[in-house]
């Protein structure tokens, strides 16, 4: 396994932060990518730069799983399979329950109304017309198939663990995402994979305790792809920041 050197953290320099911003600002949810290989070096290469991300008391409370190969596609396969019968038959969903809420149980202003633009954006893009239920379910479906990444990543969870280990996990994957852009690679942060953890857990070996966190794609972007035009917008910081003098 590879250590990273480290060094002096506390005298170290940033000499170029305009890479640090460019790979901050050009991550993005990508929804294709080239059937370009991933080296397991280089992703054993950002795991490790991953791990040096906080958490609460230095508890680092994450597991990943990397599937790539035919256990990449064994997985696709299955899901695929379990979300086309719940299209055909919605009384299955309820065999697929989240381990957690990731969305509010009721949804409200202006968080409803930034999830809505951000859907209609992307079938926008797309030409996916607001009853096309077929178009829509196939292109929910692109993630569960990793939108073709060669790379897919579980990610899971001591069920022991509290709220807050959640919060660790989002600075881990924060950082994994961002020394992928640094290295040329892309990601896509996949929820969506969260109700299928009966089929996940066991196809990648986790044991009983572990809950299935989120997923992601990580692989070369394919530039050509007109979903890979789509751009969210975020909300300027004067909007959301309070100062308190």
């Amino acid at each position: 396994m590879q250590t990273l050197n480290i060094g002096p953290q506390v005298s170290t320099r940033v000499n170029d932060p305009a890479s640090v911003d460019a790979a901050v600002l050009s991550r993005f949810s990508t929804r294709a990518f080239l059937p370009k290989a991933v080296d397991r070096t280089l992703i054993q290469e950002l795991l490790e730069l991953a791990a040096r991300a906080p958490s609460g008391t230095n508890t680092q409370p994450w597991k990943v799983y990397v599937l790539q190969g035919a256990k990449r596609d064994e997985l696709v396969a299955k899901t695929c399979a379990a979300h086309d019968a719940i299209a055909a038959n919605p009384a299955l969903a309820a065999e697929y329950a989240e381990a957690y809420d990731y969305y509010p149980e009721k949804w409200v202003s202006p968080y409803i109304d930034r999830r809505r633009e951000c859907g209609f954006g992307l079938y926008g893009v797309l030409g996916i017309g607001k009853g096309d239920k077929e178009r829509m379910h196939q292109q929910q479906q692109q993630n569960f198939r990793f939108f073709d990444a060669p790379v897919g990543l579980i990610f899971t969870i001591d069920k022991v663990m509290g709220r807050g280990s959640l919060l660790d996990y989002g600075m881990f994957l924060q950082t994994l995402m961002i020394a992928a852009r640094s290295r040329g690679l892309h990601t896509c942060p996949q929820a969506a994979w969260n109700g299928f953890s009966k089929i996940i857990l066991p196809h990648v070996g986790a044991g009983d305790n572990e809950m299935v966190v989120c997923g992601m794609s990580l692989g070369y972007a394919d530039e050509a792809a007109l979903v890979n035009t789509f751009k969210t917008t975020r909300v300027s910081a004067q909007d959301f920041t309070h100062w308190v003098e």
